[in-house]
Parts: C-alpha cells; structure tokens; sequence
C-alpha cells in the first residue's frame, strides 16, 4: 500500500492547474511513479482522481471506480488487492484504507487557497492543513490579526 502515491495522484489537479492534460502527459506522470501505462486513458484518471478527491472531501466512501478491476491476492502478509490496471495501485490503497478504517485520514487542507490533499498522521486525526509551515501558518497568522485588531 503506497498512501504517498494516492495522495500525490489526489493533487495532480493542484489549485486548477491540470497536470494529466492529454495521454502524453499522463503517461509521463505514471511512468515517473513506477507504475505501468499500458491501457491508460487520462480521461478515465481524471475521472477515477475527481472521485476520489470528492469522496476525501466529503468524508465519504469511494464511489465511481468500478473501471479499474482489483483481484484479490493471498501473501505472506495476508490478503493483497492486485491489479495490472494503470490505476491498480492507486485505487487498491484507497480501497485499503476504507477497508482499515483510515480513509478519514486523507484529507483535503483547510486553506481555500490550496485544497492539496494530505494523508493526516496525527494520533487524534486533528490534521487541518497540508503544511503546518505554509497553509497553517498562514491561518493562524490571520488568526491573530483578527484577535488582536492588526
């Protein structure tokens, strides 16, 4: 399970600018992280990537993914969703998380301004902004301003 690539896939339409704007472009994004292009149509990415961001948002399970095919897999380590599908990775994390009760933990930062999605690793799932130093700094700036009339 590789929740860094999820959230990287989430933010490939970072603040309105597309990064999977034709095929070339989205086999380029999906060949620099390792996964397979064989079969990939952007516009099918685009739609499974919109789903996805709409279910983090809404706190609400996956819904609109049943294009790319998972196939359950016995390891070592337990059972395994597999799938040579270009979005197979991708979808089988998110499937993981819901399954382990972690999918509350992608979330979408507080700022209007940015959106980015993270992966919340706090102890009490607290996690408002994609970065503390930037977006949350920012608000709790604001913040301050506000209290103290500057």
């Amino acid at each position: 399970m590789n929740v860094d690539l999820l959230v990287e896939f989430l933010n490939t339409d970072d603040s309105g600018v597309e990064v999977l704007t034709d095929d070339a472009a989205g086999r380029r994004w999906f060949r620099e992280h390792g996964l397979p292009t064989r079969g990939l149509d952007v516009r099918e990415a685009r739609r499974v990537r919109d789903a996805l961001r709409c279910a983090v948002e809404g706190g609400q399970p996956i819904t609109d993914i049943g294009c790319v095919p998972l196939s359950a897999c016995v390891t070592e380590d337990g059972l395994d969703l597999v799938s040579s599908h270009p979005l197979g990775a991708i979808v089988a994390t998110a499937v993981r998380l819901v399954f382990e009760g972690r999918w509350d933990r992608l979330k979408l930062c507080d700022a209007d301004t940015c959106r980015y999605a993270f992966y919340d690793g706090s102890r009490n799932r607290s996690g408002k902004w994609c970065s503390m130093a930037i977006c949350g700094n920012r608000a709790k700036t604001k913040a301050f301003r506000e209290r103290h009339g500057g």
